[in-house]
């Protein structure tokens, strides 16, 4: 007997884990962290439906947290198979694990010391040794290379683009053929490749993040320059929110772009992110990931300036002269660019800009739905800043991207499983597979089976 369950990911964008279940073999695709509202986020304390000790592998598709960051609690509960990922992931990931337990670390001792907890003692979820130790469960895997997995199950990876090193995976296991899309990248994106066609499956997990919205088709270049000269005009900061792998080193290479065009020339560019800054210097370590030369990565790399330690970013935020701050996280839900927002968000002649995708409850999301003040720190900090978006620079396929992905497939599957989108996203999605490929497909509930 097969079947698969969605242990989060299912109705938010958030928290992805999909579990295959096949007589005595438990494998779970993708383990990542509850973000955004409260109730999500309180699952992650929550533990799974299914001891730690039970599943036989992970499979990782790619290394951001609502993919990967609760890895380190599920060792820390008594998980000790091993971590599939492709070699690009596995170095994304230490850093960006290691990153997330040094923040709850912090932000619990934080929390403890400035006494906003509304817990007695605010504990971590998870602390750097967890980490370390998924990081070193961690098993690489080549592109396009059948690897065994255990209980006789078989796995493929495909390029997705999106971040470096991120994949589709088609796992073979008891006869049948399930291929999860991961989270995929645009197509034409100029640092990343194209997501890879999938010849054929039984059975489709899609993502479906921008299922019901098409990024409008508009400069992204040229737009990212003219917010950035209005806002400066006026003596005003632009604060970017941007995810510290992917988005970062875009928005790097878009800045590059625009100086190359004569623009920007007088308004510094800063990257405040210690975990982006490394995730950059892995372009080097794995050139075949992306397209950028040697040339064009240097010179890129050069065009930004970068904020190490805690007393430089401290500096940037009391600097009041025009500049560009891009900090992790993308959502604001932590990280740096907290204390960037807590210094800019009440003066109008500043601009927060967002880059990506925006889950429910985030700071972010409810700065664009027109927030006037956001908590930061156990504070409210009011917000008059202009509050901008330039959704097409998202690392995100849209609707009609993902629906060219699901194209490439040569035979219809038995049945497609939308997942990683918010309700209206994914039912989106499902009507345009059934309209317009005439497949069956539904949208998962979270923890609801269906045998395959």
């Amino acid at each position: 007997m097969l079947s698969l369950t969605s242990l989060g990911g299912a109705g938010t964008v958030t928290g992805s884990k999909h579990l295959l279940t096949h007589d005595n073999t438990r494998l779970l695709i993708d383990c990542g962290l509850f973000q955004g509202l409260k109730n999500l986020r309180e699952l992650n304390w929550e533990g799974l439906p299914i001891a730690a000790s039970d599943i036989n592998a992970v499979v990782l598709t790619h290394a951001h947290l609502d993919h990967s960051g609760y890895l380190p609690r599920l060792v820390r509960e008594g998980f000790r198979g091993p971590i599939y990922a492709t070699d690009a992931t596995r170095d994304v990931a230490a850093l960006i694990l290691r990153d997330s337990a040094h923040l709850q670390e912090k932000d619990a001792e934080y929390a403890n010391r400035k006494g906003f907890s509304r817990h007695a003692v605010a504990e971590p979820l998870y602390r750097v040794r967890d980490a370390d130790r998924a990081i070193t469960a961690m098993q690489s895997v080549a592109w396009h290379s059948p690897v065994d997995l255990p209980g006789g199950a078989s796995l493929l990876m495909r390029r997705a683009g999106h971040i470096l090193g991120a994949a589709s995976a088609q796992i073979d296991i008891g006869g049948r053929s399930i291929v999860f899309s991961g989270d995929l990248g645009r197509y034409d994106d100029p640092v990343l490749h194209d997501p890879e066609p999938v010849p054929a499956a039984d059975y489709i997990v899609i993502e479906s993040t921008y299922g019901d919205r098409v990024h409008d088709e508009a400069d992204p270049v040229a737009l990212l320059g003219d917010i950035i000269e209005r806002t400066a005009k006026r003596g005003g900061t632009v604060v970017i929110p941007a995810f510290a792998v992917g988005r970062a080193q875009s928005l790097i290479y878009y800045l590059w772009q625009l100086r190359q065009a004569g623009r920007l020339q007088n308004i510094p560019a800063y990257l405040d992110s210690p975990m982006a800054g490394n995730a950059t210097q892995l372009l080097h370590a794995h050139p075949a990931e992306h397209k950028l030369d040697d040339g064009e990565y240097e010179a890129a790399c050069q065009a930004i300036a970068y904020v190490r330690d805690v007393e430089e970013s401290k500096a940037l935020s009391a600097n009041r002269y025009p500049k560009v701050i891009i900090s992790a996280s993308g959502m604001a839900t932590g990280g740096r660019v907290l204390h960037h927002l807590a210094a800019f968000a009440h003066d109008h002649r500043n601009t927060i800009l967002f880059s990506g995708f925006q889950a429910a409850g985030t700071r972010g999301r409810k700065l664009l739905q027109g927030a006037r003040e956001v908590k930061i720190h156990g504070n409210w900090v009011p917000v008059r800043a202009e509050v901008a978006e330039l959704p097409m620079l998202s690392a995100h396929a849209d609707s009609n991207e993902l629906m060219r992905w699901l194209s490439g497939f040569r035979r219809a599957p038995q049945r497609v499983f939308i997942v990683h989108g918010e309700p209206e996203a994914a039912d989106a999605l499902r009507v345009r597979i059934e309209r317009e490929l005439g497949w069956n497909a539904c949208v998962p509930r979270q923890d609801q089976e269906f045998q395959l």
